[in-house]
């Protein structure tokens, strides 16, 4: 028998979403102790909205935004009621901090990324060889020469670092070659490169667009 589902939505910071790719992507980190409720709302424009205008600015969600969208049993969804926050699209459901483990569980499928904001200061995860540590800003530009180098070891990193490449890639689809040390030819070839070596690591997840929020 087919389990009915609905599609709700969660806008989150980079760093919650790391989490997220820890769980590989089926599962939404438990709540601080200051977070007694999880928060999905029921349509994507109110995620966006979210994403774009309150995390791209917040230094705690380092400054960006991922709107999710996943798949939960719609019979076990009836029992929260929709709350109204504001306008009539704010729409939300409440679920006590408590209950997210059980939430969880009910998620059919993977947490799929739709949209992601970044602001003028973000940062994003440093972590990717060759040169840990680097800025977002610094590292498609260390594997545009790896790329040229040697594109079997371009493959191993995108393996090796897929959640990291994850979250930046939007960020370095937008930001402005130059800024990232590329001529646009450059950024468009590694670019497409990526893109082919993520066909083969991760199809499951695919590679959400970026939009830029101000002056990267």
């Amino acid at each position: 028998m087919t389990t009915t589902s609905r599609t709700l939505y969660r806008p989150v910071g980079f760093r919650e979403l790391e989490l997220i790719l820890d769980a590989d992507a089926r599962a939404f980190p438990p709540r601080l102790p200051e977070q007694p409720i999880f928060y999905p709302v029921l349509n994507s424009e109110y995620a966006e909205q979210i994403a774009r205008n309150w995390n791209t600015p917040d230094e705690a969600s380092g400054y960006a935004g991922f709107v999710t969208a996943f798949d939960v049993d719609a019979e076990y969804l009836k029992r929260f009621d929709v709350k109204v926050v504001g306008a009539l699209r704010h729409q939300e459901l409440w679920v006590p901090a408590e209950e997210l483990s059980e939430f969880n569980a009910h998620i059919q499928g993977r947490i799929r990324v739709t949209h992601a904001f970044y602001g003028s200061r973000y940062q994003g995860p440093r972590v990717l060889t060759p040169e840990p540590g680097e800025d977002p800003r610094h590292q498609l530009q260390a594997l545009s020469h790896l790329l040229a180098v040697s594109p079997v070891d371009l493959d191993k990193v995108i393996d090796a670092h897929w959640q990291c490449v994850f979250i930046n890639h939007g960020f370095w689809s937008v930001a402005p070659a130059r800024e990232q040390g590329l001529s646009e030819s450059a950024r468009e070839q590694v670019l497409q490169s990526i893109a082919a070596a993520w066909e083969k690591v991760r199809p499951d997840l695919p590679l959400p667009p970026g939009y830029r929020m101000g002056e990267v």
